[in-house]
Protein backbone atom coordinates (compact mmCIF):
# COMPACT_ATOMS: atom_id res chain seq x y z
CA UNK A 1 0.00 0.00 0.00
CA UNK A 2 1.52 3.46 -0.97
CA UNK A 3 2.43 5.45 2.34
CA UNK A 4 0.90 8.52 3.46
CA UNK A 5 3.78 10.79 2.35
CA UNK A 6 4.12 9.15 -0.97
CA UNK A 7 0.45 9.95 -1.34
CA UNK A 8 0.35 13.70 -0.84
CA UNK A 9 3.31 14.01 -3.15
CA UNK A 10 1.82 12.32 -5.74
CA UNK A 11 -1.23 14.86 -5.48
CA UNK A 12 1.31 17.51 -6.42
CA UNK A 13 -0.39 18.72 -9.57
CA UNK A 14 -4.39 17.98 -7.97
CA UNK A 15 -2.63 20.31 -5.14
CA UNK A 16 -2.11 23.28 -7.82
CA UNK A 17 -4.91 23.03 -9.31
CA UNK A 18 -7.17 22.95 -6.41
CA UNK A 19 -5.47 26.58 -5.18
CA UNK A 20 -5.65 27.94 -9.15
CA UNK A 21 -9.57 27.38 -8.95
CA UNK A 22 -9.97 28.24 -5.39
CA UNK A 23 -8.18 31.58 -6.06
CA UNK A 24 -10.10 32.23 -9.86
CA UNK A 25 -13.28 32.47 -7.64
CA UNK A 26 -13.15 35.61 -6.53
CA UNK A 27 -14.91 35.81 -3.23
CA UNK A 28 -14.93 39.54 -2.33
CA UNK A 29 -15.65 40.89 1.41
CA UNK A 30 -16.95 43.11 1.51
CA UNK A 31 -19.58 42.34 0.16
CA UNK A 32 -19.44 38.90 0.24
CA UNK A 33 -19.24 38.12 -3.18
CA UNK A 34 -19.31 34.38 -4.67
CA UNK A 35 -19.75 32.99 -1.81
CA UNK A 36 -22.29 30.45 -3.13
CA UNK A 37 -20.40 29.44 -5.92
CA UNK A 38 -16.90 28.10 -3.63
CA UNK A 39 -19.23 26.55 -1.89
CA UNK A 40 -21.03 24.51 -4.61
CA UNK A 41 -17.21 24.04 -5.90
CA UNK A 42 -16.07 22.57 -2.68
CA UNK A 43 -19.13 20.34 -2.65
CA UNK A 44 -18.70 18.70 -5.93
CA UNK A 45 -15.48 18.03 -5.27
CA UNK A 46 -15.85 16.42 -1.33
CA UNK A 47 -18.26 14.60 -2.65
CA UNK A 48 -16.63 13.38 -5.50
CA UNK A 49 -13.83 11.85 -1.80
CA UNK A 50 -16.63 10.63 -0.19
CA UNK A 51 -17.94 13.25 1.94
CA UNK A 52 -21.94 13.91 2.88
CA UNK A 53 -21.69 17.85 2.60
CA UNK A 54 -24.14 20.30 4.25
CA UNK A 55 -24.56 24.03 2.42
CA UNK A 56 -25.01 26.28 5.53
CA UNK A 57 -26.63 30.22 4.98
CA UNK A 58 -26.20 32.08 7.72
CA UNK A 59 -29.64 34.10 7.37
CA UNK A 60 -29.87 37.23 9.77
CA UNK A 61 -26.07 37.59 10.18
CA UNK A 62 -24.03 40.81 9.51
CA UNK A 63 -23.87 41.44 5.57
CA UNK A 64 -26.30 38.73 4.28
CA UNK A 65 -28.80 39.95 1.42
CA UNK A 66 -30.73 38.39 -0.90
CA UNK A 67 -28.03 39.96 -3.41
CA UNK A 68 -24.92 38.55 -0.99
CA UNK A 69 -25.90 35.73 0.72
CA UNK A 70 -23.39 34.38 3.61
CA UNK A 71 -23.34 30.69 2.45
CA UNK A 72 -21.19 28.03 4.30
CA UNK A 73 -20.54 24.56 3.59
CA UNK A 74 -19.42 21.29 6.09
CA UNK A 75 -18.47 18.28 4.97
CA UNK A 76 -17.85 14.64 6.87
CA UNK A 77 -16.37 11.73 6.50
CA UNK A 78 -17.13 9.06 8.94
CA UNK A 79 -14.53 5.92 9.27
CA UNK A 80 -15.10 2.51 9.81
CA UNK A 81 -15.11 2.88 13.81
CA UNK A 82 -16.11 5.16 16.25
CA UNK A 83 -13.33 7.74 17.23
CA UNK A 84 -12.61 11.40 17.78
CA UNK A 85 -13.72 14.00 14.95
CA UNK A 86 -10.98 15.73 13.64
CA UNK A 87 -12.36 19.76 11.20
CA UNK A 88 -10.27 21.37 9.47
CA UNK A 89 -11.61 24.70 8.96
CA UNK A 90 -10.20 27.37 6.30
CA UNK A 91 -11.98 30.83 5.49
CA UNK A 92 -13.43 31.16 1.71
CA UNK A 93 -13.83 35.22 1.77
CA UNK A 94 -10.74 37.19 0.74
CA UNK A 95 -10.18 41.03 1.60
CA UNK A 96 -9.72 43.60 -1.91
CA UNK A 97 -7.25 43.82 -3.78
CA UNK A 98 -5.79 46.58 -3.05
CA UNK A 99 -2.88 48.75 -5.63
CA UNK A 100 -0.09 47.54 -5.98
CA UNK A 101 -0.32 44.18 -8.18
CA UNK A 102 1.76 42.87 -10.75
CA UNK A 103 -0.11 39.88 -11.62
CA UNK A 104 -3.92 39.25 -12.02
CA UNK A 105 -5.02 39.23 -8.65
CA UNK A 106 -7.30 36.10 -9.47
CA UNK A 107 -5.26 34.59 -12.11
CA UNK A 108 -3.63 31.63 -9.69
CA UNK A 109 -0.83 32.53 -12.03
CA UNK A 110 2.17 29.79 -11.07
CA UNK A 111 5.85 30.83 -11.12
CA UNK A 112 8.44 29.28 -9.88
CA UNK A 113 7.19 26.86 -7.43
CA UNK A 114 4.84 29.93 -6.22
CA UNK A 115 0.72 30.75 -7.01
CA UNK A 116 -0.48 34.35 -6.91
CA UNK A 117 -3.53 35.92 -6.06
CA UNK A 118 -5.89 37.64 -3.42
CA UNK A 119 -6.23 34.61 -1.22
CA UNK A 120 -3.61 32.33 -1.92
CA UNK A 121 -2.13 32.72 1.15
CA UNK A 122 -4.57 34.08 3.26
CA UNK A 123 -6.15 31.17 3.38
CA UNK A 124 -7.00 29.01 0.05
CA UNK A 125 -3.36 27.19 -0.08
CA UNK A 126 -4.23 26.37 3.55
CA UNK A 127 -7.83 24.85 2.48
CA UNK A 128 -6.38 22.94 -0.24
CA UNK A 129 -3.84 21.55 1.68
CA UNK A 130 -5.90 20.32 4.18
CA UNK A 131 -8.33 18.52 1.24
CA UNK A 132 -5.19 16.90 -0.25
CA UNK A 133 -3.62 15.90 3.11
CA UNK A 134 -7.32 14.32 3.51
CA UNK A 135 -8.22 12.42 0.47
CA UNK A 136 -4.79 11.06 0.82
CA UNK A 137 -5.25 9.84 4.59
CA UNK A 138 -8.41 8.15 3.43
CA UNK A 139 -7.08 6.84 0.18
CA UNK A 140 -4.15 4.98 2.81
CA UNK A 141 -5.97 4.74 5.64
CA UNK A 142 -9.44 3.52 4.52
CA UNK A 143 -10.25 1.99 8.02
CA UNK A 144 -9.58 4.68 9.80
CA UNK A 145 -11.20 5.73 13.21
CA UNK A 146 -13.18 8.67 13.92
CA UNK A 147 -14.55 11.50 11.21
CA UNK A 148 -12.75 14.22 9.38
CA UNK A 149 -14.54 17.01 9.05
CA UNK A 150 -13.67 20.05 6.32
CA UNK A 151 -15.65 23.20 6.61
CA UNK A 152 -15.41 26.81 4.03
CA UNK A 153 -16.68 29.79 5.84
CA UNK A 154 -17.57 33.14 5.06
CA UNK A 155 -16.54 36.44 6.78
CA UNK A 156 -13.72 35.80 8.79
CA UNK A 157 -12.53 39.04 7.01
CA UNK A 158 -15.10 40.58 8.90
CA UNK A 159 -15.55 39.37 11.73
CA UNK A 160 -16.61 35.60 11.36
CA UNK A 161 -20.19 36.33 11.99
CA UNK A 162 -21.57 34.88 8.88
CA UNK A 163 -19.57 31.89 9.53
CA UNK A 164 -17.94 29.83 12.16
CA UNK A 165 -20.08 32.17 14.78
CA UNK A 166 -23.00 31.17 13.42
CA UNK A 167 -21.94 27.56 12.88
CA UNK A 168 -21.12 27.38 16.34
CA UNK A 169 -23.97 29.24 17.51
CA UNK A 170 -26.25 26.12 16.50
CA UNK A 171 -23.67 23.45 17.94
CA UNK A 172 -21.45 22.74 14.85
CA UNK A 173 -18.23 22.73 17.06
CA UNK A 174 -19.55 21.43 20.03
CA UNK A 175 -17.17 19.30 21.80
CA UNK A 176 -19.28 16.51 21.77
CA UNK A 177 -19.28 17.00 18.02
CA UNK A 178 -15.79 17.99 17.09
CA UNK A 179 -13.06 16.78 19.15
CA UNK A 180 -9.72 18.57 17.30
CA UNK A 181 -9.92 21.86 14.56
CA UNK A 182 -7.27 23.22 13.19
CA UNK A 183 -7.49 26.23 11.26
CA UNK A 184 -4.85 26.33 8.38
CA UNK A 185 -4.25 29.89 8.32
CA UNK A 186 -1.09 31.21 7.36
CA UNK A 187 1.23 31.53 10.50
CA UNK A 188 4.69 29.07 8.41
CA UNK A 189 4.51 25.48 8.24
CA UNK A 190 6.67 24.93 11.40
CA UNK A 191 5.04 26.79 13.73
CA UNK A 192 1.70 25.89 16.08
CA UNK A 193 -0.47 29.12 16.69
CA UNK A 194 -2.45 28.49 20.17
CA UNK A 195 -4.14 31.80 19.91
CA UNK A 196 -4.92 35.81 19.14
CA UNK A 197 -4.87 38.89 20.34
CA UNK A 198 -7.82 40.89 21.36
CA UNK A 199 -9.16 43.52 19.08
CA UNK A 200 -11.80 46.22 19.43
CA UNK A 201 -13.35 48.73 16.46
CA UNK A 202 -14.53 51.90 17.45
CA UNK A 203 -15.91 54.71 15.33
CA UNK A 204 -14.84 58.41 17.01
CA UNK A 205 -16.78 61.32 15.63
CA UNK A 206 -15.93 65.31 15.90
CA UNK A 207 -18.02 67.68 15.49
CA UNK A 208 -18.63 70.90 14.58
CA UNK A 209 -20.58 73.78 12.95
CA UNK A 210 -21.34 74.58 9.24
CA UNK A 211 -20.39 77.90 7.45
CA UNK A 212 -18.81 79.23 4.78
CA UNK A 213 -15.64 78.54 3.80
CA UNK A 214 -14.37 81.93 3.00
CA UNK A 215 -15.40 82.69 6.32
CA UNK A 216 -14.35 79.61 8.46
CA UNK A 217 -13.98 82.24 11.93
CA UNK A 218 -17.90 81.62 11.94
CA UNK A 219 -18.01 78.35 12.00
CA UNK A 220 -16.02 75.34 13.78
CA UNK A 221 -13.46 72.28 11.97
CA UNK A 222 -14.48 69.49 12.88
CA UNK A 223 -11.68 68.29 10.81
CA UNK A 224 -9.13 70.25 13.07
CA UNK A 225 -10.52 69.03 16.27
CA UNK A 226 -9.86 65.77 14.96
CA UNK A 227 -6.46 66.75 14.08
CA UNK A 228 -6.34 67.37 17.92
CA UNK A 229 -7.20 63.98 18.80
CA UNK A 230 -4.84 62.22 16.55
CA UNK A 231 -2.16 64.47 17.86
CA UNK A 232 -3.54 63.19 21.18
CA UNK A 233 -3.16 59.73 20.08
CA UNK A 234 0.62 60.48 18.66
CA UNK A 235 1.56 61.94 21.83
CA UNK A 236 -0.19 60.13 24.79
CA UNK A 237 -1.25 57.14 23.12
CA UNK A 238 1.25 55.48 20.85
CA UNK A 239 4.17 55.80 23.51
CA UNK A 240 2.04 54.41 25.74
CA UNK A 241 0.72 51.20 24.08
CA UNK A 242 4.59 50.60 23.16
CA UNK A 243 5.59 50.26 26.05
CA UNK A 244 4.06 47.44 27.10
CA UNK A 245 4.87 43.63 26.09
CA UNK A 246 2.67 40.80 26.34
CA UNK A 247 3.75 36.90 27.81
CA UNK A 248 1.55 35.61 25.05
CA UNK A 249 4.30 34.30 22.17
CA UNK A 250 3.03 36.42 19.46
CA UNK A 251 4.40 36.78 15.94
CA UNK A 252 6.18 39.26 14.81
CA UNK A 253 8.21 41.05 17.37
CA UNK A 254 6.04 44.73 17.02
CA UNK A 255 2.39 42.47 17.60
CA UNK A 256 4.63 41.68 21.43
CA UNK A 257 3.34 45.30 22.41
CA UNK A 258 -0.25 46.80 22.06
CA UNK A 259 -1.28 48.31 18.77
CA UNK A 260 -3.72 50.71 16.80
CA UNK A 261 -3.81 51.68 13.56
CA UNK A 262 -6.70 54.19 11.75
CA UNK A 263 -8.20 52.13 9.33
CA UNK A 264 -9.89 55.18 7.85
CA UNK A 265 -11.15 58.90 8.32
CA UNK A 266 -13.93 61.00 6.54
CA UNK A 267 -14.54 65.02 7.03
CA UNK A 268 -17.14 67.08 5.16
CA UNK A 269 -18.94 66.30 2.36
CA UNK A 270 -18.80 63.13 0.91
CA UNK A 271 -16.87 62.57 -1.68
CA UNK A 272 -18.14 62.93 -5.52
CA UNK A 273 -18.72 59.67 -7.16
CA UNK A 274 -15.88 58.55 -9.36
CA UNK A 275 -17.88 59.99 -13.11
CA UNK A 276 -18.62 63.11 -11.22
CA UNK A 277 -17.12 66.73 -12.79
CA UNK A 278 -18.58 68.77 -10.37
CA UNK A 279 -16.93 70.71 -8.01
CA UNK A 280 -17.33 70.65 -4.52
CA UNK A 281 -19.16 73.64 -2.36
CA UNK A 282 -17.25 75.55 0.02
CA UNK A 283 -18.20 74.70 3.47
CA UNK A 284 -16.80 74.22 6.83
CA UNK A 285 -17.00 70.62 7.93
CA UNK A 286 -19.71 70.07 10.80
CA UNK A 287 -18.72 65.93 11.27
CA UNK A 288 -15.24 64.23 10.66
CA UNK A 289 -15.25 60.39 11.95
CA UNK A 290 -12.43 58.08 12.04
CA UNK A 291 -12.57 54.12 12.70
CA UNK A 292 -9.91 52.66 15.11
CA UNK A 293 -8.67 49.27 15.21
CA UNK A 294 -7.08 48.30 18.60
CA UNK A 295 -5.50 45.38 19.10
CA UNK A 296 -4.76 44.61 22.82
CA UNK A 297 -2.61 42.05 24.76
CA UNK A 298 -3.92 39.98 27.15
CA UNK A 299 -2.50 41.53 30.23
CA UNK A 300 -5.14 43.98 29.11
CA UNK A 301 -8.77 44.05 29.79
CA UNK A 302 -10.83 45.00 27.87
CA UNK A 303 -12.62 47.90 30.05
CA UNK A 304 -9.04 49.32 30.86
CA UNK A 305 -8.55 49.55 26.93
CA UNK A 306 -12.19 51.72 26.13
CA UNK A 307 -11.28 53.78 29.71
CA UNK A 308 -8.13 54.86 28.05
CA UNK A 309 -9.13 56.49 24.92
CA UNK A 310 -12.33 57.83 26.37
CA UNK A 311 -10.12 59.47 29.12
CA UNK A 312 -8.31 61.22 26.42
CA UNK A 313 -11.46 62.50 24.12
CA UNK A 314 -12.34 63.90 27.62
CA UNK A 315 -9.19 65.26 28.31
CA UNK A 316 -9.69 67.37 24.90
CA UNK A 317 -12.93 68.29 25.33
CA UNK A 318 -12.01 69.85 29.00
CA UNK A 319 -9.22 71.40 27.13
CA UNK A 320 -10.01 72.46 23.69
CA UNK A 321 -12.69 75.44 23.05
CA UNK A 322 -15.96 73.84 21.33
CA UNK A 323 -14.83 70.03 21.69
CA UNK A 324 -16.95 67.71 21.07
CA UNK A 325 -17.24 63.59 20.30
CA UNK A 326 -19.08 60.64 20.00
CA UNK A 327 -17.62 57.55 20.77
CA UNK A 328 -19.11 54.40 19.47
CA UNK A 329 -18.16 50.51 19.71
CA UNK A 330 -18.68 48.66 16.37
CA UNK A 331 -16.86 45.43 17.78
CA UNK A 332 -14.24 43.48 20.02
CA UNK A 333 -13.09 40.49 20.44
CA UNK A 334 -11.42 39.03 23.58
CA UNK A 335 -7.72 37.34 23.17
CA UNK A 336 -7.57 33.21 22.98
CA UNK A 337 -4.81 31.30 23.92
CA UNK A 338 -5.35 27.05 23.73
CA UNK A 339 -3.32 25.64 25.98
CA UNK A 340 0.26 24.25 25.09
CA UNK A 341 -0.45 20.45 26.17
CA UNK A 342 -3.88 20.47 24.65
CA UNK A 343 -3.85 17.03 22.55
CA UNK A 344 -3.97 18.57 19.27
CA UNK A 345 -1.08 21.41 19.89
CA UNK A 346 1.48 18.35 20.69
CA UNK A 347 -0.21 16.21 18.03
CA UNK A 348 0.64 18.83 15.35
CA UNK A 349 4.07 19.43 17.32
CA UNK A 350 5.21 16.19 16.88
CA UNK A 351 3.67 15.67 13.30
CA UNK A 352 5.62 18.81 12.56
CA UNK A 353 8.81 17.61 13.66
CA UNK A 354 8.48 13.99 11.85
CA UNK A 355 7.97 16.31 8.82
CA UNK A 356 10.26 18.81 8.87
CA UNK A 357 12.97 17.15 11.19
CA UNK A 358 13.27 19.90 13.49
CA UNK A 359 11.05 21.41 16.89
CA UNK A 360 7.64 23.35 15.93
CA UNK A 361 7.54 26.66 17.49
CA UNK A 362 4.41 27.79 19.47
CA UNK A 363 3.01 31.43 18.06
CA UNK A 364 0.60 33.37 18.57
CA UNK A 365 -1.16 35.66 15.89
CA UNK A 366 -0.94 39.57 15.52
CA UNK A 367 -4.50 39.16 14.37
CA UNK A 368 -7.93 37.42 15.50
CA UNK A 369 -9.10 35.00 13.41
CA UNK A 370 -12.24 32.30 13.78
CA UNK A 371 -10.49 30.52 16.77
CA UNK A 372 -11.97 33.14 19.21
CA UNK A 373 -15.79 31.43 17.79
CA UNK A 374 -14.83 28.53 18.22
CA UNK A 375 -13.38 28.62 21.85
CA UNK A 376 -15.86 31.13 23.27
CA UNK A 377 -19.72 30.03 21.25
CA UNK A 378 -18.70 26.43 20.72
CA UNK A 379 -16.66 26.15 24.47
CA UNK A 380 -14.24 23.76 22.53
CA UNK A 381 -10.80 24.48 23.69
CA UNK A 382 -9.23 21.96 21.52
CA UNK A 383 -8.08 24.41 18.70
CA UNK A 384 -5.33 25.69 16.68
CA UNK A 385 -4.20 27.27 13.64
CA UNK A 386 -1.52 25.61 11.70
CA UNK A 387 -1.13 26.13 8.21
CA UNK A 388 1.36 27.18 4.82
CA UNK A 389 2.03 30.40 4.14
CA UNK A 390 4.00 33.72 5.10
CA UNK A 391 1.68 35.56 7.51
CA UNK A 392 3.35 38.73 6.62
CA UNK A 393 1.98 38.36 2.97
CA UNK A 394 -1.80 38.35 4.23
CA UNK A 395 -3.71 41.19 2.45
CA UNK A 396 -0.53 42.23 0.26
CA UNK A 397 -0.11 43.49 -3.18
CA UNK A 398 0.85 39.92 -5.07
CA UNK A 399 0.27 37.50 -2.52
CA UNK A 400 1.99 34.22 -2.97
CA UNK A 401 1.99 30.59 -1.34
CA UNK A 402 5.09 28.01 -2.24
CA UNK A 403 3.89 24.62 -3.12
CA UNK A 404 6.20 23.30 -1.82
CA UNK A 405 5.08 24.79 1.88
CA UNK A 406 1.55 23.53 0.90
CA UNK A 407 3.25 19.68 0.02
CA UNK A 408 4.70 19.79 3.32
CA UNK A 409 1.62 21.18 5.69
CA UNK A 410 -0.53 18.82 3.76
CA UNK A 411 1.87 15.98 5.11
CA UNK A 412 1.83 17.28 8.73
CA UNK A 413 -1.99 17.50 9.01
CA UNK A 414 -1.82 13.87 7.29
CA UNK A 415 0.27 12.64 9.99
CA UNK A 416 -1.88 14.43 12.37
CA UNK A 417 -5.01 12.32 11.34
CA UNK A 418 -2.84 9.49 11.01
CA UNK A 419 -2.34 10.18 15.31
CA UNK A 420 -5.80 11.17 16.13
CA UNK A 421 -7.73 8.25 14.11
CA UNK A 422 -5.67 5.39 13.54
CA UNK A 423 -3.10 2.89 16.04
CA UNK A 424 -0.27 4.29 14.04
CA UNK A 425 2.75 5.70 15.67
Amino acid sequence: MTDLNTAITSRRDDLIQLTQDLIRIPTLNPPGENYRAICEFLDKRLRGAGFETQLIRAHGTPGDSAKYPRWNIIARRDGAHCGDCVHFNSHTDVVDVGLGWTRDPFGGELDDGKIYGRGACDMKGGLAASIIAAEAFIQTHPNFSGAIEISGTADEESGGYGGVAYLAEHGHFSPDKVQHVIIPEPLNKDRVCLGHRGGWWAEIETFGEIAHGSMPFLGDCAVRHMSAVIDKFETDLYPAMAARRTDMPVVPEGARSSTMNINSIHGGQAEQLADSTALPSHCVPDSCRIVIDRRFLVEEPLEDVKREVEGLLEDLKSDRPKFNYALRDLNHVLPSMTDKQAPVVQTVAKAIENVLGKPAQFVASPGTYDQKHIDRIGKLKNCIAYGPGILELAHKPDEWIGVDDMIDSAKVMGKALQTLLTDTP
